[in-house]
């Protein structure tokens, strides 16, 4: 096993939180490091693309969410060695990455009403739209899970962003959307959530 160093936020989600917890439920023993959000403007030209997270591999440092999410999806028995069912896993993944980009061009709005607006346009088409076709390769791949009957960084990349969109921290999109436009998406949700080596990481962090 390569020695792993980890480095994304302090704290419990967003892009960055599929490999942490990838590596978590595989036993991988890996270095966490967990950058405050505060320091981040002093760090962020030190890595590459000006983004986080950050994987270095025996020294070796590569970025990009999802590309650490398949490299690390090998490692830990969460991604696929069909060539088929991987690139299922890839579409989810970069489906999420899109929406999930989208949403986060609202959070530089500083104008409230704007701010609004955008959110609101979103909830209007695309939000619904990406939420029906995802749910629609999960009702592909059986129902409750996207491929090979089994959990895989493409359940875990699409928990958190549903996770995301249900927590109501998101203002002017209801917490209730996902439950409205994809049902089968919210049941994946929790079912992702009380996988007993998900349940006990986030349990021993306090996060229960």
């Amino acid at each position: 096993m390569p020695m792993l160093v980890y480095t994304y936020f302090d704290f419990d989600g967003g892009r960055g939180e599929v490999a942490r917890v990838a590596m978590h439920i595989a036993g991988i023993p890996f270095e966490d490091r967990r950058i405050p959000p505060k320091e981040w403007p002093a760090r962020r030209d030190s890595t590459p693309f000006q983004a986080m997270p950050v994987l270095e591999v025996d020294g070796k440092v590569i970025a990009q969410s999802n590309t650490i999410n398949r490299y690390v999806g090998k490692l830990a028995g969460l991604y696929p060695k069909d060539d088929w069912e991987a690139v299922r896993v890839d579409e989810v993944m970069d489906a999420v990455e899109d929406i999930t980009t989208k949403i986060g061009q609202t959070m530089r709005i500083e104008d409230d009403a704007a701010k609004k607006a955008a959110r609101e346009a979103l909830v209007a088409g695309p939000l619904p739209r990406f939420l029906q076709q995802i749910e629609a390769r999960l009702q592909a791949g059986g129902g409750e899970w996207f491929v090979e009957n089994r959990l895989t960084v493409a359940d875990l990349k699409c928990f958190y962003w549903v996770r995301w969109l249900k927590s109501g921290a998101l203002d002017h999109i209801p917490a209730d959307i996902v439950d409205k436009h994809a049902p089968l998406l919210a049941k994946h949700c929790e079912r992702v959530k009380t996988q007993p080596k998900i349940a006990a990481y986030y349990a021993a962090r306090g996060k229960a």
